[in-house]
């Protein structure tokens, strides 16, 4: 089966810094990723060198099988779904209209809201736990709202690709698991891919089954969690001792 999404040899650098050196990556339908490193390892400017944003020294990125500088907008639009760090913060507008722009790549009229489109939009309200905020304005809800929104919105779209940058920040621990449960399941029912940068290893370890873990000089690890999340690698990849302890099935990763 032909990977969602596929890089192949990619170099990025900055300057004369080279932020990953020849990467190759395959990521499949129903596969959760999740990509680990330090500040400035390069996790942000991949997600932005997938999506356009950032322009890549060597190598390839497919979407599909077809390389992402020839996709058309509308095609990527409904691919591929995003989530900044910087979240919805620039959006005007109440919570269920931003969260209705989640369907515009699908929508078939800009003068009507499809019913089916309307119910999408107050189901992912529901499961993040928003609904009766639906007309309340962007700029007056707390930093965790509005992540909130931005993933009930992500959720929306119903891409095939999601990629998600920081994806519990200004979450508390409560709904971090929560809403990263649920996402974890509406990707499971889509037989969707994900690929998530984060610098929390254990939201990692718990809702990704590979790991992009990126080094020092542009070199990185990749594989499933048990293979990449040891002591030895997490303490080199986060120049800092990491113990890693095992208790009722599930392993827990911190720095001493």
């Amino acid at each position: 089966m032909m990977p969602c999404l596929e890089i192949k040899s990619l170099t990025l650098r900055i300057e004369d810094k080279i932020l990953i050196r020849d990467l190759n990556l395959a990521v499949n339908s129903n596969e959760r990723w999740g990509l680990l490193g330090r500040n400035g390892a390069g996790k942000t400017s991949l997600l932005h060198t997938i999506i356009g944003i950032k322009k890549y020294n060597s190598g390839s990125i497919q979407i599909d099988g077809k390389e992402v500088s020839s996709l058309a907008r509308s095609y990527a639009a409904a691919r591929v779904g995003i989530l900044f760090q910087e979240g919805i913060d620039i959006l005007p507008g109440t919570v269920f209209e931003t969260v209705m722009l989640g369907r515009h790549p699908h929508v078939q009229s800009i003068l009507k809201d499809d019913p089916r489109d309307i119910e999408i939009a107050r189901g992912a309200l529901r499961d993040l736990n928003l609904d009766g905020l639906e007309e309340r304005q962007i700029d007056t809800l707390s930093g965790g709202e509005r992540q909130r929104v931005a993933l009930a919105m992500l959720i929306t779209q119903m891409p095939q690709l999601y990629l998600l940058d920081e994806p519990s920040n200004h979450l508390d621990v409560a709904n971090q698991v929560q809403l990263l449960g649920h996402l974890q399941r509406r990707i499971s029912q889509l037989s969707a891919s994900l690929l998530m940068a984060t610098h929390d290893i254990n939201l990692a370890a718990r809702f990704c089954d590979n790991i992009v873990l990126l080094m020092k000089n542009g070199e990185y690890l990749s594989g499933p969690n048990q293979d990449i999340l040891t002591e030895k690698n997490l303490s080199r990849a986060y120049d800092c001792p990491v113990r890693s302890i095992s208790a009722e099935g599930f392993t827990l990763h911190y720095p001493y």
